[in-house]
């Protein structure tokens, strides 16, 4: 009783190995990549290439909703098609559509964010920039040469 115990253990203990070293798809590789430079974000260029990057993942979710929307239609029209699996199609394409919309909203929104984010930082680079503008003039007119005249002469 007690190898038969240990063998189950030792089967199970080898499998959840091999799932945990299980290769990635490109999708999930993706999305972790996109995680990953979301939370390392910090620059004005950073949240731009993430909103643009989140909006094309958008427009692909939004692309493959119409396409499920397409083959949902034709399961209902043509249902006698494909007899007792019909059921079965619409629902698989029913929940995939509703995924697909979800995934394009929860992209959107965080396109929303980024650029909100980006345009944020871009008021504080160019107030800044500004500011040291003006700090280098009002520099540059208090001066003072080596006769004592003030300008920018030196």
């Amino acid at each position: 009783m007690k190898t038969r115990l240990g063998k189950h253990i030792a089967v199970l203990s080898m499998l959840g190995l091999l799932a945990s070293c299980a290769q990635m798809s490109p999708f999930e590789v993706e999305n972790a990549a996109t995680l990953r430079a979301a939370q390392n974000a910090s620059t004005y260029g950073d949240h731009d290439s993430l909103a643009k990057r989140y909006e094309n993942a958008a427009k692909e979710m939004r692309a493959k909703a119409e396409e499920q929307n397409k083959l949902l239609e034709h399961y209902e029209d043509k249902s006698y098609l494909y007899g007792r699996r019909a059921q079965d199609l619409q629902a698989h394409t029913s929940a995939l559509l509703r995924r697909y919309r979800q995934f394009a909203e929860e992209n959107i929104k965080q396109a929303t964010y980024h650029q909100k984010m980006a345009s944020e930082l871009g008021q504080v680079n160019r107030a800044a920039q500004g500011s040291s503008r003006e700090n280098k003039a009002s520099a540059g007119t208090d001066r003072k040469d080596f006769n004592g005249s003030s300008g920018n002469a030196l």
